[in-house]
């Protein structure tokens, strides 16, 4: 992106002169109200955009933000006031935080309410599931917002000790969250973190979906392994390294020798442990071998086959919460050395140095980062928004990539009318800015060429 040829004059400007009106931006957009702060109490609704047509970040079509740098080093919200870039740890400062706990929680769906109302009201976004068996959620808002969401939570004894994983948010996502909720009444679009108004607290019947209710955290799970005893655990040759995730996650990144699953959801792990550990043959079958052979197995011989097939195991997830039914499954099958990596990758990554790392590529995410390096920064791939599947610049030179539509890993699993679908939702999308158009499926008031004659 070329930087704008005023750009370093302007930003001397603007650091030196009195902060400029918003008056000259509210009156293009007239029926925009302004937006409370990030501590008011009210309760926020999202406004109504009325014509982007322009599908690059809002930020691009001002001069004064087309020099990335200027990014880096301020937030929106301070370069309309002429202050600094925001410290670490100001008020201000966005933080993702990832967290679950396994709990008997029966009465999950009457939290709802008052959750999502908290977190709209203080400007948390992000994804929460509740269910009988307890919580999981990845949060994005200010520090103090997220702290006081999380003691919300554990307000109830069911959920105390919420197992949590915190990110930084890079300087430009952050610019442009701030840059949304604070001073600018443009949309931040599909460039934030997160939809930075919009929270999805949603009830399900599990946390995490493996579909074997009988199988539950609650009662026993394996033994937890700190990063910093990882590496060792998993370079002994006598330890089995299983990736509990789903082959579009494992595709970017994984430990070192692990074992892949090549599973499509997590309900397919029952069955491909059943078939990789041979756990569907039964003592009977092993007695008929026997009495074929004519030869009388000894028993301690019999116990060494048995530990063949049920080795040391040590598993790791994203976060951790698919290691907990995971484990609980392996135990459940009579496993008893069943290991799994406490925090899982993204706490390793935080906490192991880069050069004493087993890690090898990125970490997928579920959120508009996409995937995260060492140190949790941002890493390098795209989100296909056909399949919701990590991209890499390689795949979207292909014939096969088509921004909004498909990418390599879907093409050829989408009809055509199922492709046409996804460019009429991108077509939306550049012309409003939001899918659905202005009135999100409602019939327009007026006729497009009016909305844009208002502006």
């Amino acid at each position: 992106m070329e930087a704008h040829p005023n750009a370093a004059s302007m930003l001397r400007r603007t650091i030196t002169a009195p902060p400029p009106p918003l008056l000259a931006l509210s009156t293009r957009l007239p029926s925009l109200s302004p937006l409370p702060s990030p501590s008011s109490s009210a309760t926020v609704s999202e406004p109504t955009l009325l014509c982007n047509r322009n599908p690059k970040p809002w930020f691009h079509r001002f001069p004064l933000f087309s020099n990335p740098h200027t990014l880096q080093t301020m937030t929106l919200s301070k370069c309309f006031s002429g202050s600094g870039p925001t410290e670490p740890n100001s008020p201000d400062t966005l933080v993702v935080v990832s967290f679950y706990n396994f709990a008997d929680f029966p009465d999950h769906a009457l939290i709802r309410n008052p959750l999502k109302q908290l977190c709209q009201r203080l400007r948390v976004s992000g994804g929460i599931i509740l269910a009988p068996e307890g919580i999981n959620g990845s949060i994005c808002g200010t520090r103090e917002s997220v702290e006081e969401v999380l003691a919300f939570v554990e307000s109830d004894d069911r959920l105390k000790g919420l197992r949590r994983v915190e990110s930084p948010v890079s300087p430009e996502e952050e610019a442009i969250h701030h840059g949304h909720s604070a001073a600018s009444p443009l949309a931040a679009g599909e460039d934030a973190p997160f939809r930075w108004d919009h929270v999805r607290v949603k009830l399900k019947k599990e946390i995490v979906t493996l579909g074997m209710p009988t199988v539950s955290p609650i009662e026993r799970v394996g033994k937890y392994v700190g990063p910093e005893e990882w590496n060792s655990l998993i370079s002994d040759p006598d330890t089995v390294v299983v990736d509990v995730r789903n082959n579009y996650e494992t595709r970017i990144g994984k430990f070192k020798g692990a074992v892949d699953p090549c599973t499509t959801s997590f309900r397919e792990f029952p069955s491909w442990v059943e078939e990789h550990f041979q756990l569907n043959k039964t003592d009977d079958d092993e007695h008929s071998k026997a009495d074929v052979n004519n030869s009388a197995q000894p028993a301690e011989e019999e116990m060494d086959n048995k530990k063949q097939h049920m080795p040391r195991v040590a598993m790791y997830c994203t976060g951790g919460i698919r290691c907990e039914k995971a484990t609980s499954l392996l135990l459940s099958k009579g496993f008893e050395e069943v290991y799994h990596l406490e925090g899982g990758i993204l706490k390793y990554l935080e906490e192991v140095p880069e050069t004493e790392s087993l890690w090898e590529g990125e970490c997928f995410v579920f959120d508009k980062r996409v995937s995260v390096e060492h140190g949790l920064v941002p890493g390098n791939f795209k989100l296909c928004y056909g399949c919701k599947q990590p991209v890499s610049d390689g795949d979207m030179e292909a014939p096969e990539y088509e921004y909004g539509v498909s990418c390599p890993h879907c093409f050829a699993l989408k009809s055509e009318e199922e492709k046409e679908r996804a460019r009429a939702r991108q077509r939306q999308f550049e012309r409003w800015g939001i899918i659905g158009g202005p009135d999100k499926g409602r019939r327009p008031t007026r006729e497009p060429n009016q909305l844009s004659r208002s502006i």
